[in-house]
């Protein structure tokens, strides 16, 4: 018997859970495609500004891990527990939050990770500087393969860690982020 995700330490999870690179894939975007249509059923009523796939597996071309990165904005009139609450009740687990950002994961069993696995991203409407990232690596391909290149070179040293992971991509998405913001002022 496998012992429960909420029981495991943050050592077991990253063990059960590596950062793992794969060649990009066609079927994200097919994946990405019906987690939309899902959430935009079960949230029907609320005020949903936008949905958007983010993250790596959303961008042409380059390896990324195999987890599909969604961007709900809500409006600033909705109840972001509310959303929260049928988010939780349909699948997803909260991972992180507070009263402007909460996050939720779906596709990890005490086995491992599911074939379709999702990070979900709960955020007020314009809380979307992932829009313009995703966006800049899109436009400019050679950046997308220097982003590609520190993710591969990152990916073995990092591989039972996915804060350090995340901490040594950070200063290029946040370069990049802000130079995408710069040429595409007014985007989003």
């Amino acid at each position: 018997m496998s012992k429960a995700l909420s029981k495991m330490t943050l050592e077991e999870l990253w063990k059960l859970f590596p950062v793992f690179l794969v060649p990009h894939n066609e079927k994200w975007n097919e994946y990405y495609e019906e987690i939309k249509e899902f959430l935009y059923k079960i949230l029907y009523g609320y005020q949903i500004y936008r949905i958007s796939h983010i993250g790596s597996t959303a961008v042409k071309g380059i390896w990324a891990k195999n987890i599909i990165d969604i961007l709900i904005e809500i409006s600033f009139d909705e109840g972001m527990e509310a959303v929260a609450d049928v988010i939780e009740c349909n699948g997803f687990i909260r991972m992180s939050g507070d009263s402007d950002r909460i996050s939720f994961n779906r596709g990890y069993t005490e086995n491992g990770f599911e074939e379709k696995v999702y990070h979900l991203h709960l955020r007020r409407e314009g809380d979307n500087d992932e829009l313009y990232f995703r966006d800049y690596l899109n436009e400019h391909p050679q950046t997308a393969k220097d982003y590609e290149r520190l993710k591969l070179d990152l990916w073995k040293r990092f591989e039972h860690d996915r804060d350090g992971y995340t901490e040594a991509k950070s200063s290029f998405i946040k370069k990049w982020t802000s130079e995408a913001k710069r040429v595409c002022l007014g985007r989003y």
